[in-house]
């Protein structure tokens, strides 16, 4: 079974975490399959977003302890190391990339849908960071980024559960919905971005990325620099042009 499954049409691209009997857990062929999927989208001029999801009930168990089993710690290392690399290809990738999560989230899962543009979460998921309580170290640096580093650390120390509604109010979900409305909402935000010209939503992302890395005036100039290649593109012309027929009707 391929522990990532891909479905591309009209531009999206859904990609699935594929290990249900397992709840989804991250082991190190996920990793990798991860990795090289995310690289081969991103080279995809025929795909303008990504929706990452899973089967079966769970989004994601965490990281597969099973297969830590009976290896040394350069191994483990090795395996670390792959799931950053996963992570960053996610997170680098230059199309929107939203995670629909319908279900729990508990460590490494919580990495992925926060290497995600952001998160669209049903009443049932949950979150739970519980790298501390399995001795090892995890989720220290996107999640402090995502929420804050104090309520990180209360979610990390104490590995409790955070319902969908409370990780709604700190910021690790931005949209959420009952279970029965949660496709609609699907549906609706992918068309939503599906409608907005592939290059100006490229350029946003990556000036937003960029600019959160820096002060304000040389994020200004990023931003000024993507609207020169905006403007050298030429497809602002029809946007402007669709927008005045849409005033018209």
């Amino acid at each position: 079974m391929e522990p990532v499954l891909v479905h591309r049409n009209a531009g999206v691209a859904e990609v699935r975490l594929n290990r249900p009997r397992a709840r989804n857990a991250v082991n190190l062929p996920m990793c990798l399959a991860l990795r090289d999927t995310f690289a081969e989208l991103d080279a995809d001029e025929d795909v303008h977003l990504v929706l990452v999801r899973a089967e079966g009930p769970v989004f994601c168990a965490g990281a597969d302890l099973k297969e830590r089993k009976g290896k040394n710690e350069s191994w483990v290392r090795r395996r670390r190391i792959a799931s950053f690399a996963a992570y960053e290809a996610i997170e680098r990738c230059a199309k929107p990339v939203l995670a629909a999560v319908d279900g729990p989230v508990v460590g490494s899962g919580g990495e992925i849908a926060m290497s995600c543009d952001f998160v669209l979460a049903s009443t049932a998921a949950s979150f739970r960071f519980p790298e501390p309580h399995w001795g090892t170290v995890g989720a220290t640096q996107r999640l402090p980024r995502v929420i804050g580093a104090r309520r990180a650390k209360e979610l990390l120390f104490t590995g409790r559960v955070l319902g969908a509604a409370e990780a709604e109010r700190l910021g690790l979900v931005t949209r959420l919905a009952p279970e029965a409305d949660f496709e609609e909402l699907v549906h609706e935000t992918v068309q939503a971005i599906r409608a907005a010209p592939p290059l100006a939503l490229r350029l946003t992302k990556q000036s937003v990325d960029l600019g959160a890395e820096t002060e304000l005036s040389t994020g200004i100039r990023i931003e000024m620099t993507a609207i020169e290649r905006n403007l050298a593109d030429g497809g602002w012309r029809r946007g402007v042009e669709e927008f005045a027929d849409r005033t018209k009707e």
